[in-house]
């Protein structure tokens, strides 16, 4: 059932989901526009780029794709509280870089919500995310905090 096709797919619905967010946060976007227009033009279409022609973006799983992005909309307050509570004295969400802390709601969602997906794999699933913007120092971050959040919602 864990096959490396669908672990590819929910890697790149990951991926995808960060940057849904990341356009909501920042265009404010209604969600069934914003899950639309990801279905429509970015969600396993081809590249389009005279380099890569003919290529094709891998293929995300667009249910936990759509589950993510829906999940943390509908939960950001539940996120984001368990988010502060692991960050330094001092720091608040609106500190962290947006990216950043889209990468954190996606993998705090599901480790609250998506009992399917082991603690590790959403963690690393995370770290990786976090590797496609930043460098190992805030990808170390994300392992961090979500390790932290996961000891509170996970037993």
């Amino acid at each position: 059932m864990n096959s490396p096709a669908r672990s590819q797919a929910r890697s790149t619905a990951r991926l995808a989901a960060v940057q849904a967010l990341y356009q909501q946060q920042m265009e404010g976007t209604a969600l069934n526009k914003l899950l639309n227009e990801f279905h429509q033009h970015r969600l396993g279409r081809e590249v389009d780029d005279e380099d890569h022609e003919g290529e094709v973006f891998a293929d995300a799983e667009v249910d936990f794709f759509d589950d993510i992005v829906r999940g943390v909309d509908a939960r950001r307050d539940e996120i984001d509280a368990l988010l502060v509570a692991k960050l330094a004295q001092g720091w608040t969400l609106a500190r962290l870089d947006k990216t950043m802390l889209q990468v954190l709601r996606g993998g705090t969602y599901e480790l609250i919500a998506r009992a399917d997906v082991p603690t590790a794999t959403a963690i690393s699933e995370y770290v990786d995310v976090a590797k496609a913007f930043f460098d190992d120092r805030e990808a170390k971050f994300v392992n961090g905090i979500l390790d932290a959040v996961s000891r509170d919602v996970r037993s």
